[in-house]
């Protein structure tokens, strides 16, 4: 991978100043956190991750501890994606409705504490696929620096290795769905 792509998510970082992470500890939300906490400094960004009945406690102890391990500030929120009216009938769209029940509670975070952006790992990859979270983003003004930077699974793995993140061979999730 060239480096203009590590280049380009940098550029598109700097251009946000102050920004949210939805965090999931997955490879891609990691990657982005990292990358933020580097180019903007801690005080500029927040990783929050969202707890609920869908999330296992294995990947929101290992969220924490991941945060910690880059040097985020972070804050975990209660959410309960059961309750979301049309993520329970779990058609093709269920997405959508849990994105955008996470992106209402980040929203008003992103205010309160003066910050100007809400970014996920949405990545290059997901372009190709049916992803009802992105429209969900659209709709709310958040941001997928890693897909806008072109930047590709694999390529993030190798990123993630480079940068010593301890996620850069985690499998993906079946429990959790990415986005």
């Amino acid at each position: 991978m060239s480096n203009q792509k590590y280049e380009t998510l940098v550029s598109i970082l700097q251009d946000m100043k102050k920004v949210v992470v939805a965090f999931s500890g997955g490879v891609d939300s990691t990657y982005l956190l990292h990358v933020a906490v580097h180019t903007l400094g801690v005080d500029n960004v927040l990783a929050v991750t969202a707890d609920s009945e869908t999330y296992p406690s294995s990947e929101l102890e290992e969220a924490k501890r991941l945060a910690e391990h880059i040097g985020a500030r972070h804050q975990v929120i209660e959410t309960s994606e059961l309750a979301i009216p049309g993520y329970t009938e779990n058609d093709r769209n269920r997405c959508y409705f849990c994105k955008n029940s996470l992106f209402d509670h980040l929203v008003p975070i992103m205010r309160e504490k003066g910050f100007e952006n809400i970014v996920y790992g949405v990545i290059a990859d997901d372009m190709n696929e049916y992803r009802p979270g992105m429209r969900a983003a659209k709709e709310q003004g958040v941001r997928g620096p890693l897909a806008e930077a072109d930047m590709y699974k694999e390529e993030i793995r190798e990123l993630s290795k480079k940068a010593g993140l301890p996620t850069w061979d985690k499998p993906h999730s079946l429990v959790y769905p990415p986005e």
